[in-house]
């Protein structure tokens, strides 16, 4: 494999894994990684967690040290970009015209935040969060006592309204469906988070639609139907899009996502992806679908790894996910997008630590748990397995989780 050159599109944390990957399955040939970010491959869920409150230095987001990537000789080239895939030539070109030869390419693009086409987008004062800087320039307007407006009630959002009402920051935020996080969990969930943010402070809007941005040289209103809300900032967190051009534009197949085969392959046998700009079927979950997950990108890198080194694939796993706002570890196993049963474990109108399982024709599909460690973990185990379960049971806290299996 010496004569074997690989080159990674994006230096994210599906890449970091990829690399670290093939130094542990002795690839052999060489490796160089593109990145348009300054940094080291990088860890994203602490940004709007412990590094947006200044409780985690910029070094300890990195997934490894300098001297890791030196000791396997990977080329790190920061703050490019790589412009256009030649195919049959098995090159890149990059963004100052100078190319890399490939014999295998890895495409980690990633994804970039989903803006907003509505009058006054354009305000200084908007802000997404998705990378290093957008946290510094995010944590240069935070004081105490200034309004922050978050557009947006997903898991970025609110883990940001977490932070910055902590930091004393009046804090509004304004979600467009009828509930919160509604992409990632149930009903009984978003609600147990609606009331968990207004009792931190955090004024909590749903099925409101944003409609414009007013201010005099910066924001300093977000205009909605019967409502206006000042703000000395806001942020918009309304989803993400999967960076497919440069595969679209070298003639590979996408579908929300670049399509990638169960080994991370596109249909160009020289060409892989992986992270949040693929497009994959889940054996598990039987369906296509794109995840935007850490769990995934480290996942999928792993894949790809393997099947450069002519490897067997690793075992498939569970989708799982978390966040962390104030006091509240909300980790979640498989989707529950499809349940059509959904058994409550604990008291979700009080305190904060419950669970909610969700039920697919008596089989366990997914988990919600609320400070729930030990239930969530079982609960991975019975998704993967498939497991048929007592519902009487699960909602029974007398029984252990692992004990409500048929």
């Amino acid at each position: 494999m010496s004569d074997q050159h690989l080159v990674i599109v994006g230096a994210g944390h599906a890449a970091g894994q990829l690399i670290a990957s093939l130094a542990q399955d002795k690839y052999s040939g060489t490796v160089t990684a593109v990145g348009d970010e300054p940094y080291l491959p990088y860890q994203r869920p602490p940004l709007s967690k412990k590094f947006l409150a200044g409780e985690l230095a910029l070094d300890r987001l990195y997934l490894k040290p300098a001297a890791f990537y030196e000791k396997f000789g990977t080329r790190l080239l920061l703050g490019r970009r790589v412009e256009r895939i030649d195919r049959p030539a098995h090159r890149v070109v990059l963004d100052d015209g100078s190319s890399l030869d490939y014999s295998t390419l890895v495409l980690a693009t990633g994804s970039r935040a989903r803006t907003l086409s509505l009058p006054g987008a354009e305000l200084p004062g908007i802000a997404s969060l998705r990378s290093i800087a957008d946290v510094e320039a995010i944590r240069a307007r935070f004081s105490a006592g200034k309004s922050l407006v978050v557009v947006g009630g997903g898991y970025i959002g609110l883990e940001l309204a977490a932070v910055a009402v902590k930091l004393g920051l009046a804090v509004t935020v304004l979600e467009a469906a009828p509930r919160l996080m509604m992409r990632g969990v149930g009903p009984v969930v978003s609600t147990f988070y609606e009331r968990l943010h207004r009792e931190e402070g955090v004024a909590v809007h749903t099925g409101v639609a944003v409609k414009g941005f007013e201010g005099e040289g910066r924001v300093e209103r977000v205009v909605c139907e019967g409502l206006l809300a000042a703000a000395d900032l806001v942020v918009v967190g309304v989803g993400a899009l999967p960076n497919i051009e440069l595969a679209r534009t070298a003639g590979l197949a996408t579908t929300n996502g670049i399509d990638v085969d169960a080994r991370c392959r596109t249909e160009d046998p020289a060409i892989y992806a992986i992270g949040d700009c693929t497009n994959q079927h889940h054996p598990m979950l039987d369906r296509r679908l794109r995840l935007e997950s850490v769990h995934n990108a480290l996942e999928q890198g792993r894949m790809a790894a393997a099947a450069i080194c002519g490897l067997p694939a690793p075992p498939d796993q569970v989708p799982w996910f978390w966040s962390d706002q104030y006091d509240v570890k909300l980790q979640t196993a498989g989707l529950s997008d499809r349940h059509d049963q959904a058994i409550i474990r604990g008291r979700p109108d009080e305190g904060r630590s419950f669970a909610v399982f969700y039920l697919s024709d008596g089989v366990l599909v997914a988990c919600d748990a609320m400070n729930r460690a030990a239930e969530f973990m079982m609960s991975k185990v019975l998704v993967g397995a498939r497991a048929r379960v007592d519902a009487a049971k699960l909602a029974d806290e007398r029984v252990a989780v692992k004990d409500c299996r048929l």
